[in-house]
């Protein structure tokens, strides 16, 4: 047996929050600590799976944000293996890093709440409304996730503006998958349903800078977040 076998083979100590959550805390504990070194294969999904008591789609779930924070990468046919010790300066969202997120979404997604606020239609409205009240009431983090690439991609289609759309468009996936890193290790999603609430009410009042406004601070509190994973004080930081 090696030694991750062996560590696998141990009950972790267990706290209140999503299973997926206590998967992510454990491996990261784990690799972190050094119990699990740099250029260890770790244990299977299913050695996973009956450590925590959990399905193999939680598992991938925590091994998705695992490699997000730079702590593992997974190899075709050959498993997922400790890469690094410590989380990355910067992110990987798969085509994406965090920092080029950062930069990038305020340039796009401010304007676009401003535009909607004021090109938007009672369907429009409906629809926002009807996707942060999925949200607010959704248990499965992963349709969670999939709500709020289609809240943001709602706000850019309502702007009519179809620059604004197609780049939400191509950076969606990016987006889904930070979200998921960010509800799981900073425990964002109640944060940005209330954030959520807020932008949309900006939209319905017509007015731009309310809305823009809105979105703002939403952004804001994602790049605080994204901050406080890496350790960062600076908002500027580079990898």
């Amino acid at each position: 047996m090696n030694l991750s076998d062996s560590w696998a083979a141990r009950r972790p100590v267990t706290a209140r929050v999503s299973a997926a959550e206590a998967v992510l805390a454990d491996l990261r504990d784990a690799i972190t600590s050094g119990e699990l070194s740099v250029g260890e294969r770790l244990p299977s999904e299913a050695s996973l799976a009956a450590r925590h008591g959990v399905s193999r789609s939680v598992i991938r779930e925590a091994l998705r944000s695992c490699h997000a924070l730079g702590l593992t990468e997974t190899k075709s046919g050959l498993g997922t293996f400790v890469v690094s010790d410590s989380i990355a300066r910067d992110l990987d969202f798969g085509n994406y890093a965090a920092n080029e997120l950062v930069e990038a979404r305020p340039h796009v997604e401010i304007p676009a709440a401003g535009w909607a606020a004021q090109r938007h239609t009672g369907e429009d409205l409906a629809a926002l409304r009807g996707l942060v009240d999925q949200m607010r009431d959704e248990d499965d983090p992963l349709v969670w996730v999939s709500l709020d690439a289609q809240f943001h991609a709602y706000i850019a289609r309502t702007s009519r503006n179809r620059v604004f759309e197609s780049v939400i468009v191509d950076i969606r996936e990016a987006l889904t998958r930070q979200s998921e890193t960010l509800n799981l290790v900073a425990g964002r999603q109640q944060k940005s349903n209330d954030e959520h609430d807020r932008i949309v009410d900006g939209i319905a009042s017509g007015s731009y800078d309310k809305a823009a406004r809105a979105m703002a601070e939403h952004l804001d509190a994602v790049r605080v977040a994204l901050e406080s994973v890496v350790g960062e004080d600076s908002p500027d930081h580079r990898r």
